[in-house]
């Protein structure tokens, strides 16, 4: 195992802040919990909080994604995973995009961000995969504060309310950190400074991940987010915040450098993304989801193969073209009506060969499918053609905007049902 000059780490090192820089690859959409403080959202650009990005990438595409970024800024040193939702909400994925990173840049740091739920099982492996930082959000040890920080959380597919869900979330992060300590990891705990919370637990929270190992905390102030329960939570006065600083200081080394960085956050801590960054990014995601398939088509739903016209559940056929060149190749037939999830699977057989599908709507469950099976689909209206021109030349397809969406009931007529 190559020896990591974990120096160069600018947020364990505040002497490494102006000198390195840092690589965060959005893999992990998905998230276990839900705080009353957090909004997860994709296509924000002007915002740089915890929990968004531009794009969502495969782990495939991220290692694609990461060579351009090397190959574009020779300062980045460390790559990290945190988000926009939990890494270990998302554990398939993020473990592949550990493994494909390690075995083609073995001297990078690795590190991960993550609220501890499920964590645990994966710390001998991130051990093996020199993964030398970890970071996990501890807001509360104590139960009933926790109870007012999150509003549910999700575990082996139950769901958990008030305290016995903080107090299982708790238990799982007394775990990770354990864990983690037994192969020689470093911990930061991040702590949301909560006025009327949790501000004056904030000391105990220090204290306790001391005495299980923890090696820095980093205190950060609430970024009230329009539209969550905490929206109306106060900003942290600054005096407030290093006074709490100063307390936890007795217990854990104290991060006061941290930039709240986006999911998809690339370059020097507190610089935003460039524009050639924010390419790239857009660029990766329309690759296939894994390099080794062969995807030369776009399927459309339409009518009269004149428009993108058609919802996903009506179409008896769809129209197959050839993604190099716009030509008509076939005109497809899709699975029968009436065969529920059975249909969406065998739609997916269908149009292995499609790389994209374009349509006017669809409901949730065949999305999920489809795009589970390799395929990028798109709601739209418009040209067929027009949009093959735009997708050859690599611009990026926009939505219409809707006055209703298909429900988890959606039978295929796209008329908002529910």
């Amino acid at each position: 195992m190559i020896t990591l000059d974990t120096t160069r780490h600018p947020c364990f090192n505040v002497d490494a802040k102006g000198k390195f820089g840092r690589a965060h690859l959005p893999v992990a959409p998905k998230c276990n919990v839900q705080c009353n403080f957090c909004d997860r959202k994709y296509d924000c650009i002007n915002e740089s909080r915890p929990g968004v990005c531009s794009a969502v990438l495969s782990p495939h595409q991220a290692l694609h994604y990461l060579d351009n970024i090397l190959e574009n800024d020779d300062r980045i040193t460390v790559v990290g995973i945190a988000g926009p939702g939990d890494p270990f909400a998302n554990a398939e994925e993020t473990m592949e995009t550990l493994r494909l990173i390690r075995a083609k840049h073995p001297d990078i740091i690795l590190c991960l961000s993550s609220n501890g739920l499920g964590l645990p099982e994966h710390v001998d492996e991130l051990a093996e995969l020199n993964v030398s930082h970890v970071t996990i959000t501890v807001n509360a040890v104590v139960p009933e504060i926790g109870a007012k920080i999150y509003s549910w959380i999700r575990y082996e597919k139950r769901v958990y309310r008030g305290v016995e869900g903080a107090a299982l979330l708790w238990n799982r992060q007394k775990e990770s950190i354990t864990k983690l300590k037994m192969h020689g990891i470093t911990v930061k705990i991040n702590s949301i400074f909560m006025q009327g919370i949790n501000e004056h637990h904030l000391s105990e929270i220090a204290h306790v991940t001391r005495d299980l190992g923890a090696d820095i905390q980093n205190i950060i102030p609430l970024l009230p987010v329009k539209g969550t329960p905490f929206e109306t939570l106060p900003v942290p006065h600054p005096d407030d915040l290093l006074s709490t600083r100063s307390d936890c200081e007795e217990y854990l080394h104290q991060m006061r450098h941290c930039a709240r960085c986006r999911a998809d956050a690339v370059g020097l801590l507190g610089k935003p993304n460039t524009e050639e960054c924010i390419r790239l990014l857009e660029d990766s995601s329309k690759l296939p989801l894994r390099p080794d398939e062969d995807r030369p088509y776009i399927a459309v739903a339409s009518h009269e193969g004149v428009l993108v016209n058609q919802h996903l559940g009506e179409a008896k056929s769809l129209w197959i073209y050839n993604a190099a060149d716009g030509e008509l190749v076939e005109h497809r037939l899709a699975p029968p009506v009436g065969s529920g999830d059975d249909r969406w699977l065998d739609m997916a057989k269908r149009l292995h060969d499609c790389a994209t599908l374009l349509v006017s709507g669809i409901g949730p469950r065949p999305m999920q499918t489809l795009a589970k099976a390799g395929l990028r689909v798109t709601v739209m209206e418009g040209v067929i053609q027009n949009t093959l021109e735009e997708i050859r030349a690599g611009i990026p397809i926009k939505s219409p905007v809707r006055k209703f969406k298909c429900g988890a009931s959606c039978a295929g007529t796209g008329t908002g049902c529910g």
